[in-house]
């Protein structure tokens, strides 16, 4: 009895020691742009909490995660009475960032598309900007993102986009080319519910303008269409990433689900979903390898305007832009990326990559994936330009060279890791 009694007293007198280890101060260092009041607003330690290491960890891997920092890691001083002040010291990111994207194929195609954008508005990791894209036709885009608008866990987003493209439509194992023209109205609830889960919900109203431009022909296949469409939009979010300047290593999911309204029979309403798996592995001290799975399906509508695209800049490098459309989707990257220079704020990163996807065909079954029509293989390689004291900058080119029948080649150039 009188043993029990000991380590009773053992245990509680361990409990109010470890409670007694509280948080004097929570102090923010080394920002310029970023708001200390910002930080603390987000952080899960506070003054007058118990001081946690899990916390302090948690907390470090969410500011890395921010766009305006760089790097960030935590120290812990004694004060007097198991009190303890926390310093936060944070390496910002230059902000100000122009993007800029541009592709070609051995079929002399070339597009871009440049853009500038704050990600750290009013030091607040707001993110406001836009972009002109120049695809044969002119387009444009505004965005406005504020993960932390209201709260720690609540914010919003707002875009609008007027892109025109010149698309082509596939049916009767021919093709046609439209005018395409999508301008869309957005906006999105954004909800973080955790440190490694996070939602958005949101609406998006658009409308669809299709004009024939040349090519193959057919009665049932409209020459021009207008139609005014309404998206509802659900994302779901798993992020266990953890960042140190160039490398990354982790799991990330996101899901996508939409249900599109249509008011005609030619573009009929149908329902989308897709999810993104990326997962990445630091490799001994200068390698890292990132893959991506995709696997996405659609409405199996028997349509000429099937939404999931075999594209140049979205999922397999080199193939060309807009090559092909289907109901479904499966599209594997992977690539090793080795730093080849680094030496204070710049990087240089060569990488090998692999690129695969496949397709359903709209009206089509499963079979359709295993068909070799359907199929596009793109081993290439690469090299990354990186300035580690600025957000995203990245410039990357890689080269796709196609091994299935019938595949070309290319140059993709753009900003920002591929995925």
């Amino acid at each position: 009895m009188k043993t029990f009694a000991l380590t009773l007293s053992i245990i509680l007198f361990s409990l109010t020691f470890v409670q007694s280890q509280t948080i004097l101060d929570l102090k923010v260092q080394g920002n310029k742009k970023i708001k200390s009041t910002f930080v603390v607003k987000i952080s899960r330690a506070k003054a007058g909490t118990v001081l946690d290491s899990t916390v302090l960890e948690e907390d470090i891997k969410r500011l890395k995660r921010l766009p305006a920092v760089a790097h960030a890691y935590y120290q812990v001083f004694k004060s007097h009475d198991e009190k303890y002040n926390v310093f936060y010291n944070i390496e910002e990111n230059f902000t100000i960032i122009p993007s800029v994207n541009f592709y070609t194929t051995n079929d002399d195609e070339f597009a871009y598309r440049a853009g500038l954008y704050e990600f750290n508005l009013l030091g607040r990791n707001m993110i406001f900007g836009g972009f002109y894209q120049k695809d044969i036709y002119s387009s444009y885009g505004i965005n406005f993102r504020a993960p932390y608008l209201f709260s720690r866990q609540l914010g919003l987003a707002i875009n609008h986009q007027d892109l025109t493209t010149q698309e082509p439509v596939f049916f009767d194992n021919t093709t046609a080319d439209y005018k395409y023209r999508n301008k869309a109205f957005e906006i999105l609830g954004l909800y973080e519910i955790n440190f490694n889960n996070r939602i958005e919900l949101g609406i998006n109203y658009f409308t669809e303008d299709y004009e024939y431009k040349f090519g193959a022909t057919n009665p049932d296949v409209p020459l021009n269409l207008n139609v005014k469409k309404l998206l509802y939009k659900a994302i779901y979010e798993f992020n266990n990433l953890d960042y140190d300047y160039q490398y990354v290593e982790g799991f990330k999911s996101i899901l996508n689900l939409q249900y599109v309204t249509s008011r005609s029979e030619d573009l009929p309403e149908f329902v989308i979903g897709w999810n993104d798996f990326n997962y990445y592995k630091k490799v001994l001290n200068k390698g890292n390898w990132a893959t991506r799975l995709r696997i996405g399906f659609a409405t199996n509508s028997e349509t000429p305007f099937a939404p999931f695209s075999v594209d140049n800049n979205i999922n397999i490098r080199g193939v060309g832009n807009t090559i092909d459309r289907g109901t479904g989707a499966i599209v594997l990257n992977t690539e090793y990326r080795h730093t080849l220079y680094e030496k204070n704020w710049f990087a240089l990163q060569g990488n090998a990559f692999f690129d695969a996807g496949s397709w359903r065909n709209p009206g089509g079954d499963l079979g359709d994936f295993g068909q070799a029509d359907n199929i596009r293989v793109y081993p290439g390689i690469g090299l990354r330009f990186i300035h580690k004291r600025i957000f995203n900058a990245i410039f990357r080119i890689d080269y796709g060279y196609g091994v299935t029948k019938g595949d070309t080649q290319g140059l993709v150039f753009g900003i920002g890791q591929y995925f």
